[in-house]
């Protein structure tokens, strides 16, 4: 049949007649199956959940579906933290409908928006009321976290050449253990946690470094200068973890286990006492060394002070643990504070406010032996980075004058530093810069502490690394040192006053001997009031604090000789105040360890645990209680 142009046309037309009366007959059988539906049913809900997915089973209507017919749809899963999905009302307007069909009506326009936008907010905030008319709270689903991969016994890749690093500044390149961590790990950011635990482990190291020579076939610790990869695979042997594969060359797998049974069964590599510390303190203490030798090759405990110009230790305990610090307080020390937990606690608000300083509970007693009063004249004449001159300012309640004196000017900065932190604004500084600042205060004090410099022996858990090498021959001229200071120190106290000659050393020829020593050339012008030791096998550091009284002036011609000498003493003061820099003080050298602590705290840190102000930035790492840098995980040095 031919192409007819008009028939084609009327049939176009044709179709479009039949189409029209077929939309308009659905639309007729859709609005009478919506009058059979609940007066309360919304279409547009349905409209817009139409689009969702529902579970078999559930039936709902959908307008272009034939007449009576139901559709079968997953059931959507209601996500309440799901803010802003396309269904979020629908859902809302899901859970009214079915709480209270009765009650539930939508209206057009306005309204209706206005009342979803408002039963949204509600429910988002939890205040959704019931038919009683309290209030419901919605609990919020918890956050799923994956659980962590465990990780197997050791350092990870990373910190390994951290470590390997570390320790090559300290045994290689013959850096203080502190000045190591601090360097390090102001190169390296890492968090407060992890540098605690590089630092603990490495201070593990240190505390039993013949040991660990023993273990890796070396005749001697100094012999790791060479072998830093051996040291590491003796400590992972030791400990138990899966040994790495580093480059040892020498080291002998085979025999681990016999060597370490070996080494556990000397009790001067099990302790960690190098071979001269044993003559030495055996020779000095006698039968009391065996315990304290135990002690000094423990962890040391990590202390706090309280600044009591600002808190007291319950306020500071109660602080301390709204920031996740757990402390205890410490029997027979009613300012100090044992940290059980591994925190950075020189990035808490509370020591950024100075309510603490670190400083060990065996230091805390020496302050109140001097027993200062408000409103004295006090001079603290090695007073370092001021631990103890901190702690004298809150026993006088910031009253008074209290003189902090060094040789060091940079550690006299520091002790400004911390002294505006803690609000101790009655220090005066002044620089040991000739014998003339000495002399001009002679007679002038009401109490003079003088902590001299001194091999440091009570301290040693805390500066590992330096017993390594042997002090006998510095502690001759230490002894020297340690005489002339308190012979020229002590002319600054008043007739009737105090002075406190203390160390942190436990060696009787540094303390006893020193003072009966002094007492024997100055009969009838000093008494000895009191002495006290404090032994590391109490749970402390060690020291020695011995308090006289001055009776009477020194000899007038003795003494106007040295008011008239302003040159020839010069060379002596500046000699003596450089090998106390050099020797191992508390205050002074290994103050700056201990400033690097929290780093990390294990210390802070650095040494104990973490949180790295000392050399690193001035805050935390290394060991300090006035830095709150990067370590207090772990408790690097000693503390003041």
């Amino acid at each position: 049949m031919p192409f007819d142009a008009g028939t084609s046309q009327r049939d176009k037309r044709s179709s479009k007649s039949r189409t029209s009366t077929f939309n308009k007959t659905e639309r007729s059988n859709t609005q009478k199956n919506r009058s059979d539906r609940p007066k309360s049913f919304n279409s547009k809900f349905v409209n817009k959940t139409s689009s969702t997915n529902f579970n078999k089973g559930a039936k709902v209507f959908r307008e272009d579906a034939p007449s009576g017919e139901q559709v079968h749809f997953k059931p959507h899963f209601t996500d309440h933290d799901k803010r802003h999905s396309d269904n979020t009302h629908a859902e809302h307007g899901t859970r009214s409908f079915n709480k209270d069909r009765s009650k539930r009506s939508f209206n057009d326009g306005a309204d209706k928006q206005g009342r979803s936008e408002r039963s949204f907010s509600n429910r988002r905030e939890g205040l959704n009321k019931g038919k009683d008319g309290k209030k419901i709270v919605v609990p919020r689903r918890k956050e799923i976290v994956n659980d962590k991969i465990p990780r197997k016994p050791g350092f990870t890749t990373f910190q390994m050449r951290l470590v390997q690093s570390i320790l090559n500044s300290a045994l290689v390149d013959k850096k203080p253990l502190d000045k190591s961590y601090a360097m390090w790990f102001a190169k390296v950011k890492i968090p407060a946690v992890e540098q605690g635990f590089v630092i603990r482990h490495i201070n593990a190291m240190f505390r039993r470094l013949s040991f660990y020579a023993h273990v890796a076939g070396l005749k001697r610790p100094s012999d790791f200068e060479r072998h830093v990869n051996r040291l590491i695979l003796s400590y992972y042997a030791t400990e138990g973890w899966p040994l790495p594969e580093l480059n040892a060359e020498g080291f002998d797998r085979t025999g681990l286990k016999k060597r370490i049974e070996e080494a556990i069964a000397h009790p001067l590599y099990n302790e960690g006492c190098p071979f001269y510390l044993e003559e030495l303190c055996s020779r000095e203490l006698k039968d009391k060394w065996p315990a304290e030798r135990k002690a000094l090759g423990e962890a040391a405990p990590r202390f706090i002070r309280v600044n009591t110009l600002k808190t007291t230790r319950d306020e500071l305990a109660a602080a301390l643990s709204e920031e996740g610090v757990v402390t205890k307080s410490v029997k027979g020390v009613h300012t100090a504070l044992e940290v059980t937990s591994n925190a950075a606690l020189f990035r808490t608000l509370a020591f950024r406010e100075g309510k603490f300083e670190q400083q060990d509970a065996g230091s805390q007693l020496i302050a109140p032996f001097l027993e200062v009063a408000p409103g004295m004249r006090v001079i603290d004449t090695c007073a370092g980075s001021g631990g103890k001159t901190l702690h004298l300012a809150a026993l006088m309640n910031g009253k008074g004058s209290l003189i902090a004196m060094d040789i060091e000017g940079w550690k006299l900065d520091e002790l400004k530093a911390r002294a505006r932190r803690a609000g101790a604004f009655n220090i005066e500084t002044r620089v040991i810069d000739s014998t003339k600042v000495i002399k001009r205060l002679y007679g002038h004090a009401d109490r003079v502490i003088i902590d001299a410099p001194c091999s440091g022996l009570g301290v040693l858990r805390r500066t590992a690394d330096s017993k390594w090498a042997d002090i006998q021959p510095r502690l001759i001229e230490l002894k020297k040192i340690q005489a002339d200071i308190l012979e020229r120190y002590s002319r600054m106290v008043k007739v009737g006053g105090k002075v406190v000659y203390s160390t942190c050393s436990i060696l009787p020829s540094e303390n006893e001997k020193q003072v009966k020593a002094f007492l024997a050339n100055h009969p009838g012008e000093f008494v000895l009031e009191a002495e006290e030791h404090i032994w590391p096998s109490s749970g402390f550091d060690g020291f020695y604090m011995a308090r006289l009284r001055r009776l009477e002036t020194f000899d007038a011609t003795a003494e106007a000789n040295d008011a008239n000498d302003t040159t020839s003493g010069e060379p002596s003061s500046q000699e003596s105040d450089k090998v106390a820099t050099a020797a191992v003080n508390p205050d002074n050298t290994q103050a700056d360890a201990a400033r690097a602590n929290d780093t990390v705290t294990e210390p802070a840190d650095a040494a104990t645990q973490a949180d790295n102000a000392g050399t690193a930035n001035s805050t935390e790492s290394a060991g300090s209680s006035e830095n709150a840098g990067t370590a207090d995980s772990a408790e690097i040095g000693k503390q003041d």
